[in-house]
């Protein structure tokens, strides 16, 4: 695994097997949260796991996998941070030893860590990376990077940037901390609050992340929907009845509850209309929708959430596709769209207005959304749709093939290709 120009490790770890992929999932936010603590510097925690991965995709295959593989990449990654700050000491012509003691420190997080009230460490994490000092979006895309363990090309594709961008925003957020001396710490109980609503803006991202077709394709990460909901589950114990939190939880427990139906048995996307609604999860709906109950109208992000989990509602309790009542969905993305000023509403705002009076009417809320989202492939995907659906084929087809230009995941990218060559027999 090579490092990048943004400091994270090139070559993903589903390159190397399945039993390094498995500990990339389990245990990267957890070793970088750990370094974190012991040497209070991100760049230095971060690059030591990633070199204690790189470590393991090379040893690994020869030795065998190790009874413990998280115990074995915390000691290679300790040793790889001890190096770096003793190698660091030795240039300031300082103290010869002047490393973290990570005994002393362990010994001392006991009783005096001060993110003890958070007892989850991806949790703390979440929040630490969430410092205001940073920019909103430098807040995600490290968040991203330590505490799941993305790589720039999956954060690159999850935030609609460039791939260049993605890797400024690490790089200078990684710089701002280490030349300002801001404290990368949990912050206190009373804190808490402040850094709310970007920490849910975040467990939201992780879980879209979940579903977010990647530059390769390795199929839905359902271990993200899963841990951004179980860091929810443990935010609304620790603030319990936040409009922010209750109703990120209600929108994430509709959306999951049909990861089961989301792909087909070779790997296909199936759309929501063709899903079948047997494999969703009705526990799951019911928890979400008990949640939503007892919402109301809000402000910021929280009322974000909320509306959107009343379209997730519409569709979980719709008993067929065709009984979905797409006229109130189209008014929720009206509103919703009025709240945010999102192009990404706005398209799906344009699908369900479509579905509720007619092609021609989505098509009409399509115009201005190249230019708003010039480096996204479902503008053109969607036109190619309703095109389609009007009869105008051959539209349909350039359209299509525009978004086959613009595509990233080999999951859509096969789902594109079916309907440009439906367009292409229609014509």
């Amino acid at each position: 695994m090579a490092r990048t120009s943004d400091g994270s490790g090139g070559a993903h770890p589903a390159e190397a097997g399945p039993a390094l992929e498995l500990a990339w999932r389990e245990h990267w936010g957890r070793l970088v949260g750990l370094l974190i603590g012991q040497t209070a510097r991100p760049d230095v925690a971060e690059d030591a796991v990633a070199d204690a991965f790189a470590a393991a995709a090379r040893t690994w295959p020869t030795s065998g996998v190790p009874a413990s593989p998280g115990a074995w990449l915390l000691t290679a990654a300790r040793r790889r941070a001890l190096d770096v700050l003793r190698s660091e000491a030795v240039r300031r012509r300082k103290q010869p030893l002047m490393v973290v003691d990570t005994e002393l420190r362990e010994r001392a997080a006991a009783t005096t860590d001060p993110g003890s009230h958070l007892a989850d460490e991806r949790l703390r994490l979440v929040f630490t990376c969430c410092h205001p000092a940073l920019a909103p979006e430098a807040r995600v895309a490290l968040t991203l990077r330590f505490v799941v363990g993305l790589d720039v090309a999956d954060i690159t594709a999850l935030l609609l940037l460039q791939e260049p961008t993605a890797a400024a925003r690490l790089t200078r957020a990684k710089k701002r901390l280490a030349a300002a001396g801001i404290p990368f710490v949990t912050p206190a109980p009373d804190r808490l609050d402040e850094r709310l609503d970007v920490v849910a803006a975040v467990l939201y991202l992780v879980f879209t992340a979940g579903y977010q077709p990647g530059p390769r394709d390795r199929g839905l990460r359902v271990d993200l929907g899963d841990e951004a909901i179980r860091l929810a589950r443990l935010l609304d114990e620790q603030l319990p009845g936040r409009p922010v939190v209750r109703s990120l939880l209600a929108l994430m427990l509709l959306q999951h509850s049909r990861r089961d139906a989301r792909l087909d048995s070779d790997g296909a996307l199936v759309l929501l209309p063709e899903q079948d609604r047997g494999r969703w999860h009705g526990a799951e709906i019911e928890a979400g929708l008990a949640v939503l109950r007892d919402l109301g109208p809000a402000s910021g992000l929280a009322e974000e959430y909320r509306l959107q989990a009343l379209i997730a509602a519409e569709h979980a309790t719709a008993p067929t596709a065709a009984d979905t009542r797409w006229s109130v969905v189209a008014e929720h993305y009206a509103a919703l769209e009025a709240h945010t000023g999102s192009p990404v509403v706005r398209l799906a705002r344009a699908v369900a207005v479509a579905e509720a009076w007619g092609p021609a009417a989505g098509l009409v809320l399509l115009d201005g959304l190249d230019d708003a989202l010039p480096h996204h492939h479902r503008p053109p995907a969607v036109r190619g749709e309703l095109l389609l659906r009007l009869g105008r084929a051959e539209e349909a087809a350039h359209e299509f093939e525009r978004a086959l230009m613009l595509v990233r995941s080999d999951t859509e990218r096969r789902h594109l290709e079916d309907r440009a060559a439906a367009a292409a027999r229609a014509v």
